[in-house]
């Protein structure tokens, strides 16, 4: 994935637009497999488990990204 900015209709979007959308997902998968796995009453604080599961998963997503292109 290039860090290059994507055209639709004459609008510019910021990569970091697409990052934020697979981040969220994979953090919607994390989430349901922790909740599987673990079960909810262990998972105290669950906004600060969904808030720190989408920046990580973003930053992951970003991350491969960036090193899939050769960026470091």
């Amino acid at each position: 994935m290039a860090l290059k900015e994507y055209a639709l209709g004459g609008i510019y979007f910021s990569p970091l637009l697409l990052y934020a959308v697979l981040g969220a997902l994979g953090a919607l998968i994390l989430r349901s497999l922790l909740h599987r796995l673990v079960g909810s009453s262990r998972l105290w604080f669950e906004a600060w488990l969904d808030a720190s599961l989408f920046v990580l998963c973003t930053a992951a997503v970003a991350w491969f990204g960036a090193n899939a292109t050769g960026i470091t």
